[in-house]
């Protein structure tokens, strides 16, 4: 795998963000490198989803920085943040469930970007041999771990420079995720940045560079992901 460099590509600053008057994250910072896998370990209820989606302008903060390239994106809708190159894939994943795999990979067809090959159907079923197979079925009729796969290939039409993913593990065959796990070392072979939502820690530890522990919305802890015990995952992420 490519070795991530020292510029940051997405940077979070003292995030805060609420849910009409209850407050989810408290003064959040992390970053992910040009390059970089990260992980966001923590269990359910920690603020892992609303972190991504705050990044991505979904629910927005309510103060705070976010930059994605050295620009201020935290008052962006989400649509202007992903045509910045900034793809999302959602934990409920989100297919058009009657339309084919071909269909559901058109609409998210976006054009390509500089210095980056553009991704195509051909070049997605090669990445997802699966989906290949099944291009003409309605995404609907797909097993969780294909609709997955369908999801993930449906945001690299847009050609993204950076992915971000909620749980991209959950709910998987054991097998399948496994073969996310490979899936998503090729993409950062391809050059695409990475910031992940998990509670797997096992599959954070395959494929990430580093992580940051959160718990109650705010960040607890920051390591290289080969130097993360299972006693440090459990202080952290596995509090009762």
């Amino acid at each position: 795998m490519s070795e991530p460099n020292g510029e940051f590509m997405l940077k979070v600053d003292v995030l805060n963000t609420y849910y009409g008057k209850a407050q989810i994250l408290f003064d959040m910072n992390l970053g992910v490198r040009r390059g970089e896998i990260v992980a966001l370990l923590g269990r359910n209820g920690a603020g892992k989803t609303t972190t991504l989606k705050s990044i991505m302008g979904i629910v927005p903060p309510k103060s705070g920085r976010v930059t994605y390239k050295d620009q201020p994106i935290h008052h962006l809708p989400p649509h202007k943040t992903c045509n910045l190159g900034l793809g999302y894939v959602p934990e409920d994943r989100r297919i058009f469930t009657k339309l084919t795999i071909m269909e559901n990979l058109e609409v998210g067809k976006q054009p390509p970007r500089e210095g980056f090959e553009p991704w195509s159907p051909e070049k997605l079923f090669e990445l997802f041999p699966n989906l290949a197979e099944r291009s003409g079925q309605e995404g609907g009729t797909l097993s969780g771990g294909e609709q997955q796969m369908l999801t993930i290939a449906r945001t690299l039409m847009g050609n993204p420079e950076m992915m971000i993913l909620d749980e991209p593990s959950e709910g998987l065959a054991p097998v399948i995720v496994e073969q996310l796990a490979l899936t998503i070392q090729k993409l950062k072979n391809e050059g695409v940045s990475i910031l992940l939502a998990e509670q797997n820690l096992n599959f954070a530890r395959f494929i990430c560079d580093r992580a940051y522990m959160i718990y109650q919305g705010r960040i607890c802890h920051e390591s290289p992901l080969d130097k993360l015990s299972d006693a440090e995952y459990e202080k952290y992420c596995s509090i009762s």
